[in-house]
């Protein structure tokens, strides 16, 4: 698609997968309207859609790739500038009366995730865009209506009420405090708004859209680690100012549940409890069993928040559920189409969901440029578009629930950490065989997820049958001696046992 062209973009969604997109739109030209529900997303003032802190995000390279391309040259360079490199896990447990700590690392050549503040990589965003001419950054407006067929979008315009120097709010008059409606055309909308995207929702009015929705039996709730000092717990691994080690995705594995920490740039932890969420009713039921619940499961964990803290937190911090969402298609004609959590949310186990948004950015404007700039083009661009993406959303949603079993349980896995070691000395020493473990081409590549899927699948069947011939050689071996043995007793001969040996290996392979 040409650049300079005079199409007219409403990105409705300013979070991270929106802003990157409104980027993307302006560089080539377009005339962007950037419409958002809440405030300005840079105000500490404006409250999050979910009432809490935004959870620390994973930007890994699919993500990293995705603002590398999105020709703003500082761009990329600033935001990897406010991240943490993780260099893998830090499985926290307890062995005898022993607090203990064992990294796995992610990659066998050394390469790592980046802990990325959601609220900072927002504004390094939302500052870029405000800075070109072509870009309308429209806060305080909700969609309340779209029609892709007739290219028109409807909002209702909140007025923000203005404060006082102590932040008192101001009196308004009710006709400058009532909500107004405004009518906008475009000829591309794009849907960034959120797993209950209000896009996705107008859009299947015009779309014969297949739609599922899940939520898990797991519930989530935030906690904070803070700095070390000398009134507060550290573990060995600790330095830097940090109260356990800097560079590690901590996890504390249970069967069904577990509690993670993410670090920030200020040398805090943003924590997760995932849970059942009968445990999580229990504990709101029976708050006196809440810190005998954290040492059994969770051993030192409850020392590193503060157990006063960490009662505190668990009251007044939210108890939230965890969604998935599958559909398709992803677009409508030449003038719709969803991105991000409106189209693929995931849960959170894989460290995807924003690092697949924003590569959906990329692979979208990858087709808008090669197609022409006109309504056949970009129609025929939202298509393939929609071809390429869904069967990838839905793997990568997929691969993120299955991971949950891998944080919680497959990390103490005999096992799953026998494939993981077979696959990274394969891949370390034998690069020609290509083997590569799954989190390696999620999270270090850009391989399509539908094609990570396959090859990891045909993989383990490779390693299944190395293992299972590993195991029947000597089986066989053994078999035909005895056979050998049987024979030779029975006036038999030689050339009996050899045949008999060379037929049960032969079986084995066919």
């Amino acid at each position: 698609m040409a650049k300079g062209d005079t199409t007219k973009c409403l990105v409705i969604g300013a979070g991270p997968v929106g802003a990157l997109a409104a980027l993307y739109a302006a560089r080539r030209g377009w005339n962007v309207e950037v419409y958002e529900l809440r405030g300005d997303l840079r105000d500490d003032s404006t409250t999050p859609l979910n009432f809490t802190k935004s959870i620390n995000l994973a930007l890994s390279e699919r993500g990293i790739n995705a603002m590398r391309h999105s020709g703003s040259d500082q761009l990329l360079e600033t935001v990897l500038s406010q991240t943490i490199p993780m260099y893998g896990r830090m499985i926290h447990g307890k062995a005898s009366s022993r607090l203990t700590e064992e990294s796995q690392q992610y990659d066998v050549h050394g390469r790592y995730i980046r802990a990325v503040d959601r609220a900072e990589l927002n504004k390094l965003l939302l500052d870029e865009l405000e800075n070109l001419p072509n870009v309308k950054l429209c806060f305080n407006h909700k969609l309340t209506g779209a029609d892709v067929r007739k290219r028109k979008a409807w909002f209702e315009q909140h007025v923000s009420r203005t404060q006082t120097a102590d932040g008192a709010q101001a009196d308004q008059d009710q006709n400058s405090s009532r909500s107004k409606e405004i009518e906008v055309d475009f000829d591309l909308i794009l849907g960034c708004d959120g797993a209950h995207s209000n896009v996705r929702h107008h859009m299947m009015k015009s779309v014969r859209m297949n739609y599922e929705q899940s939520y898990i039996d797991t519930l989530w709730c935030e906690f904070t680690i803070p700095p070390a000092s000398s009134s507060t717990k550290a573990t060995p691994s600790a330095r830097d100012g940090f109260a356990t080690s800097p560079n590690h995705l901590h996890i504390w594995p249970q069967s069904d549940k577990m509690f993670i920490a993410i670090p920030s740039t200020d040398k805090s932890f943003t924590c997760t409890l995932f849970a059942p969420s009968a445990d999580i009713t229990s504990l709101e039921k029976y708050p006196d069993g809440f810190l005998p619940f954290f040492e059994a499961n969770f051993p030192g964990a409850a020392d590193l928040v503060g157990r006063a803290e960490l009662r505190r937190q668990f009251s007044e911090n939210p108890h939230l559920p965890l969604i998935s969402i599958k559909c398709s298609p992803h677009h409508y004609g030449s003038s719709g189409v969803i991105l991000g959590d409106a189209a693929h949310a995931m849960v959170p186990f894989y460290g995807q969901g924003m690092n697949a948004g924003l590569e959906d950015v990329r692979v979208l404007f990858e087709h808008l440029d090669s197609h022409p700039s006109n309504i056949q083009g970009r129609a025929k661009a939202l298509e393939a578009y929609t071809i390429e993406r869904v069967p990838d959303a839905h793997t990568i949603n997929d691969l993120a629930l299955a991971n949950y079993w891998e944080m919680h349980a497959g990390v103490n896995s005999p096992l799953y950490l026998l494939r993981k070691k077979i696959e990274e000395f394969l891949s370390d020493k034998l690069p020609s065989t290509g083997f590569a473990t799954q989190y390696s081409r999620v999270s270090f590549s850009n391989q399509r997820y539908s094609e990570v899927a396959e090859t990891v699948a045909r993989q383990g069947r490779v390693l299944f049958g190395g293992m299972l011939v590993t195991v029947l050689v000597p089986l066989a071996s053994w078999a035909g001696w005895w056979a050998w043995r049987y024979q030779k007793s029975s006036h038999g001969t030689i050339k009996a046992a050899q045949n008999f040996m060379g037929l049960t290996i032969g079986r084995m392979f066919t």
